[in-house]
Parts: C-alpha cells; structure tokens; sequence
C-alpha cells in the first residue's frame, strides 16, 4: 500500500461518514482516510485478512473512528477484538456513535475505548466535534510509533492469526 491510513472511519451511514471525512478535510486534518461501512470490513482491515489480505500491520491506522451500532459485526465487538490483539491494542479508538445508552458508554470505556463522543445533530455541532477529535487525535495526541506495534509481530506471526470473538 503506498499510503499510510491515517484515519479509519467505521461507519455504515454513509451520510455520516461524508459529514466526518468533510468536516476532517475542511480542518486540513488527515491524509488518507479509509472507510468500513461494518464491523466485518473493518476488522478485515486491522487484521490484514479477505480483501486486506496484502496489507500489513507496519502501518497501522493511527486512529479509528467507530459507530457502535453497525451491521454483521457491533462496535463494540469491533474494540474488543482491537484491545485483545497486541498487534492493534496501542491504536487509538474513539467511539462516534449517536447512542445514548449509558450501557454503550460503560461498555466501551471497560473495553479500553480511548474517548466516547456523540455524534449531535445539527450539523455545524456535528462538524465542529469531529473537528475536535481530529485536531486533538491526529495532531496534539503523540501516538506511538509504528514500528511498536509491528516489533513483536514475525511473518510467521500473521499468517492464519484469528480475530477474538465474543
């Protein structure tokens, strides 16, 4: 792949995930934005399986951006497979999910969710939360270095790796 992902937007409106990758590129914020539009393509393309199968995990995204209520696999199932493989555990997750279950919100914090927005409705609100996120994410936050996370992972170690289940 010849460019990093930055930014991984699990969204399956596809609504908004144009809001979010407008309200990103208007702040001049991300480079290379993919989107998965469930929980299944997403988890395809952390773990370099399926149709991601040529990609490796020396560039891993730098952040995700993750709707909880998605279909063929939930958000939730989408963090507790990242936090439970040492090759994704150190990406940064944020949920940006319309929920207002306080549920969702324990939840996602007990799986390691890095930060917990929801999405507003208005649209100027809505853009200036992303907006937020993305500056703070993408530019303040230091993340770790890529070759962290590919460090302890050999060839051999990616070949046939399962994703957790529940």
């Amino acid at each position: 792949m010849s460019h990093e992902v930055e930014i991984l937007l699990v969204e399956d409106s596809a609504e908004d995930a144009e809001l979010t990758i407008r309200a990103l590129r208007r702040s001049k914020i991300a480079n290379e934005i993919r989107v998965a539009e469930d929980g299944a393509e997403a988890l395809d393309f952390l773990f370099c399986r399926g149709p991601h199968k040529d990609r490796t995990f020396v560039h891993p995204p730098r952040l995700v951006l993750l709707d909880l209520k998605l279909p063929k696999i939930s958000g939730m199932e989408v963090l507790r497979a990242i936090r439970a493989d040492e090759r994704t555990k150190a990406i940064s997750v944020v949920v940006l999910t319309s929920s207002k279950e306080e549920r969702d919100l324990i939840d996602g914090y007990k799986l390691g969710v890095n930060a917990y927005a929801q999405k507003p409705v208005d649209f100027e609100q809505f853009s200036e939360t992303v907006r937020q996120i993305g500056m703070f994410w993408m530019l303040i936050n230091q993340a770790p270095p890529s070759s962290s996370f590919a460090a302890s992972t050999t060839p051999e170690a990616l070949v046939g790796s399962a994703t957790p289940g529940k």
